[in-house]
């Protein structure tokens, strides 16, 4: 008897106690991930796990969103594999694990000024991106959102 209450306790000391975080996509060891500034100054085409903020999301269906970090200037752009998950539109603020692959790519006006659609922008700021970028993307198989 006593062996069975120790058994149950122990179970639900470990439920109360566990973190409950919601993840989406393909499931992924989130236990120690890096930090955004680590990739960008070494991407590798390899899949990593980076831990950020989330500072926007596509507003139209959530299918991209960007992360941001204090060591870091600029957002890395993030995508999802095969299209196959999307992020909840409001999102940005909170603090996520994403597992892909980090690389540096040249983004055309057209897909530019796409996402600026998607974010809400406004027509001029939209009709002001005359301009390729060149910036950090990810392609994500899987997210965790500690928030």
């Amino acid at each position: 008897m006593k062996l069975i209450f120790t058994l149950m306790f122990s179970a639900f000391v470990i439920i109360c106690f566990s973190q409950d975080y919601k993840t989406i996509g393909a499931s992924f060891d989130y236990s120690s991930p890096l930090d955004l500034s680590e990739v960008i100054n070494t991407p590798s085409e390899q899949f990593v796990s980076v831990k950020a903020k989330v500072n926007s999301v596509c507003q139209v269906k959530g299918c991209w969103m960007t992360l941001t970090s204090s060591n870091v200037e600029e957002d890395v752009f993030v995508k999802f594999k095969d299209y196959g998950f999307f992020m909840p539109l409001d999102l940005a603020g909170q603090e996520i694990i994403a597992h892909g692959v980090v690389s540096k790519t040249t983004t055309s006006v057209d897909e530019l000024k796409h996402y600026a659609k998607d974010a809400g922008k406004s027509k001029e700021v939209i009709e002001a991106i005359t301009e390729p970028k060149e910036e950090y993307k990810m392609m994500a198989d899987g997210v965790v959102i500690l928030d």
